[in-house]
């Protein structure tokens, strides 16, 4: 059963911050012979990602890495607010909580590595993918059960729109 402090946190979620790499993928690169890089995507995930936007939580993404490939899928999902290449996520963060008008307890970050802990350890809820770095498991308000790329981000947002009352809102809209 969740501690109801986690669902106090998630319920004043208006803002999901994710990473890319390790969070949303499960951090492997494949490359093609002409030197292309492949990433594989969970379509759970993708789905939560829609079912937040419904709920009218905004999404964005903060990743170190610039690639094609993550703004296409992002742009796909429907997600506006994209920072690639970002080697200090803390400059795109502070834009975004000034751009959107949000308090620091309005949002949720996910991550899984030493790139994302500024993050993790500033936001509202700070979550960690099941096999995050120990370091990001230990300073994470929450951990997935899921690994990354295996649906961890559905399992937050899962968390998010159950905690702010909305998932029979949710489930009806597929009846």
């Amino acid at each position: 059963m969740l501690e109801q402090v986690i669902l106090e946190k998630a319920k004043k979620i208006k803002l999901l911050i994710c990473d890319v790499d390790g969070v949303l993928t499960d951090g492997r690169l494949f490359y093609s012979g002409r030197g292309e890089a492949y990433k594989a995507f969970n379509v759970k995930d993708g789905l939560g990602i829609k079912l937040l936007q419904s709920i009218e939580v905004s999404i964005a993404i903060i990743t170190s890495r610039n690639s094609s490939i993550v703004k296409n899928r992002m742009t796909e999902l429907g997600i506006e607010y994209i920072y690639q290449n970002q080697k200090n996520k803390t400059l795109a963060y502070t834009e975004l909580l000034e751009t959107l008008n949000l308090e620091e307890s309005e949002v949720a970050y996910i991550g899984d590595d030493l790139p994302d802990l500024p993050l993790i350890e500033r936001v509202g809820l700070g979550v960690a993918v099941a096999d995050a770095h120990a370091v990001i498991l230990e300073r994470a308000n929450w951990i997935t059960t899921r690994k990354a790329g295996k649906g961890a981000v559905r399992e937050l947002a899962d968390l998010i729109i159950h905690a702010k009352g909305k998932a029979e809102e949710v489930v009806e809209r597929y009846r």
